[in-house]
């Protein structure tokens, strides 16, 4: 075995070019809403994902513990937070906290921490119109993707939830260009 010396340790601490040690992928993404439960009727109800389980309330009112692990202000409260699965991919943590300091504003993708969450569908025409029956609010339609992502059927379409979180649907049947390319898929849908 290799003995790890300093010059093999890259400045934001890792192996140089290993990245973590056993990195297997990404196992949960976690985001605060303002309400989990109608969080939870949503992705559950209109996208399928699955409710596996709660947890909360978490409170530390005489101790610095949420400032010093979750860097959010020390008297911020979790009341319950849910995990859910959702098909092949990773499985979400839904927070609704509360907070002396709570900013309750959705950012949005141009904004420092806008992010969304994309979800691959077999028929994205089928999919839309589910979404348009439960009256979700759908961002400019079904679009054909480009550039390296591009193929025959390939498309994608943003929508929000309730709430005002971007989520995307994608759907490519056929692959991508850059699968082609490359010899091999950043996602497999199976």
């Amino acid at each position: 075995m290799k003995r790890i010396t300093p010059s093999d340790i890259h400045p934001y601490g890792s192996l140089m070019g290993k990245g973590f040690p056993g990195l297997r992928g990404v196992e949960h993404v976690a985001f605060t809403v303002p309400d989990v439960g109608e969080a939870v009727r949503f992705f559950t109800e209109v996208l399928g994902c699955e409710h596996l389980y709660d947890m909360g309330p978490f409170a530390f009112p005489d101790s610095t513990w949420m400032q010093d692990n979750l860097d959010v202000h020390p008297r911020a409260e979790i009341p319950e937070f849910a995990v859910l699965r959702c098909a092949n991919g990773a499985n979400f943590e839904i927070f609704q906290y509360e907070s002396p300091d709570q900013v309750r504003c959705w950012p949005r993708m141009s904004d420092y921490g806008g992010f969304h969450i994309a979800f691959y569908v077999d028929d994205m025409d089928a999919a839309l119109e589910h979404l348009q029956a439960h009256g979700v609010r759908i961002l400019g339609g079904k679009k054909p993707t480009f550039g390296p992502e591009e193929a025959k059927d390939s498309a994608f379409a943003h929508f929000l939830a309730p709430w005002g979180q971007l989520l995307e649907l994608v759907s490519y049947p056929n692959g991508r260009r850059y699968m082609a390319e490359l010899g091999r898929s950043a996602w497999r849908p199976h």
